[in-house]
């Protein structure tokens, strides 16, 4: 086994300079910092082996100079407005039921999912037997109201049971299992209470945050695939590097 395969934070670097990935939340993360501390250098704004507090401010300008970040217009604020429109809709309400099919250490994922799904073809065949087998299946505090969570609005789940609840007008039992952090759920919607749309003028900041965000980290991607291109970068690929985030 070679040094690299041993320690392979210890095979990157930039222009001869090891980087050192720990800290961060992968090597390229660690790998595009060193690339912008050494532009940074480069163009006189920090000094070669500057604490990393100043490295972080330097790097910070460097962004600010180098990278173009146009505001987006209100007519692009407008099409998100009108093709997220569900995202803007507050006071919408859904009445559900669920049965948890839990993950748990030393619990086979995949024997745990055929049961999920054994039990929902049944319950697609007898949907009135779902409270008792939430009674006997569910490994949720719900189970002893079988199955029953109430109404819920948008921000009181997590973001992929959410997202099945409330992105969709469908009643009854869901088609398919919900797959979240917790395991595998069997998803009834017994009603809908539609919200009220809010006004784009009370979420044109938001919006207007939203697309800023996703246009920087575009730039900051490509501008880091630059920098990548004019260099030798060795023990990392950063073709596809996640939008370095100054640590």
């Amino acid at each position: 086994m070679s040094d690299r395969d041993e320690n392979p934070a210890a095979a990157i670097a930039i222009n001869g300079v090891a980087v050192d990935a720990t800290g961060y939340p992968t090597p390229q993360a660690a790998a595009a910092r060193e690339l912008l501390r050494q532009r940074a250098v480069a163009t006189g704004s920090l000094a070669d082996g500057a604490e990393p507090g100043v490295v972080d401010a330097a790097i910070e300008r460097l962004l600010e100079l180098e990278v173009a970040t146009p505001e987006p217009t209100e007519e692009e604020c407008r099409r998100y407005y009108e093709a997220h429109a569900r995202q803007f809709t507050s006071g919408e309400l859904v009445a559900a039921r669920h049965i948890l099919f839990q993950v748990a250490p030393g619990v086979p994922v995949n024997a745990l999912r055929a049961r999920a799904e054994f039990a929902l073809s049944e319950l697609q065949k007898a949907p009135e037997r779902f409270e008792a087998l939430a009674r006997e299946c569910s490994n949720c505090p719900s189970a002893q109201h079988g199955g029953n969570l109430g109404q819920l609005q948008r921000g009181e789940t997590v973001p992929e049971f959410e997202q099945a609840l409330f992105d969709g007008t469908w009643t009854g039992i869901g088609a398919q299992l919900v797959k979240t952090r917790y395991g595998f759920h069997i998803v009834a919607v017994d009603r809908r209470a539609p919200g009220t749309l809010r006004p784009f003028d009370a979420v044109h900041t938001d919006i207007a945050g939203r697309l800023r965000e996703r246009v920087l980290r575009r730039a900051l991607e490509q501008y880091v695939r630059v920098l990548a291109g004019r260099s030798d970068v060795r023990g990392v690929d950063l073709d596809a590097a996640a939008t370095p985030l100054v640590q």
